[in-house]
């Protein structure tokens, strides 16, 4: 009887222990929409960290290019880049963010980059 009674504590902590992992996640994932709504075109690195907070350190995020986590897509526990909203800058400055935005500016710009190849 006691047996089974800690084996039931333990999956009911173990049950737990994953929810609230899962519920911190989704309210990262909610504050990240809700933060990315005070962007704007132009605003400085250190005034999108203000607002943001660090960017996800993953091996597709460079200095011009930083992910946040939105979108949950695996429960594989690996970020990747569809997970996450890119925001882009040059010269220091916010370009533009979004998965639609981006998917414009890295055609954009492999065909400027193929063009000056030539």
């Amino acid at each position: 009887m006691k047996k089974a009674f800690i084996k039931k504590s333990w999956r009911s902590g173990l049950a737990g222990a994953l929810l609230l992992l899962l519920a911190g996640c989704i309210s990262e994932n909610a504050a990240n929409m809700e933060h990315a709504k005070a962007l704007r075109v132009g605003m400085t690195k250190a005034e999108v960290l203000a607002i943001m907070g660090e960017p996800v350190k993953e091996e597709f995020s460079t200095p011009d290019r930083w992910f946040y986590f939105v979108n949950p897509v695996w429960a594989d526990g690996l970020t990747t880049e569809e997970e996450c909203m890119p925001l882009i800058f040059e010269k220091g400055r916010l370009v533009g963010w979004g998965n639609r935005f981006y998917a414009g500016y890295r055609s954009a710009n492999s065909k400027t980059e193929g063009n000056s190849e030539k």
